[in-house]
């Protein structure tokens, strides 16, 4: 698991904590094999982005507009990232996307 600090004593099971961005992509990629890795949450995306690590982003857009919470694109550096359009689907109330990462510039 990715975290900001790891607990003091080893999770149960097969749980590991990883403080570091890129061990914990790789550390997945070698798990999964030819599998996926999924990614959850508008932090750890940010930090894949930020390290080049991230290959594809699937984003599903509501119409809901909410007052708070994280926001996926705010203080996203590199600051440039450019997307490349794999998959759309309008479904009733809402919009499932997916893009290829093609390249993060810093600006």
């Amino acid at each position: 698991m990715l975290t900001r600090a790891a607990p003091a004593d080893p999770p149960l099971g097969h749980a590991r904590y990883v403080t570091d961005v890129v061990e914990a992509a790789r550390l997945a990629k070698e798990a999964a094999g030819e599998r996926n890795v999924l990614l959850h949450g508008a932090e750890a995306a940010r930090a894949c982005l930020r390290a080049g690590v991230l290959d594809e982003m699937a984003l599903q857009i509501v119409p809901v507009l909410l007052g708070q919470g994280r926001r996926l694109f705010d203080d996203l550096l590199p600051e440039h990232v450019e997307l490349e359009l794999l998959h759309a689907l309008d479904a009733p109330g809402s919009v499932a996307l997916r893009y290829r990462v093609l390249r993060a510039e810093a600006t």
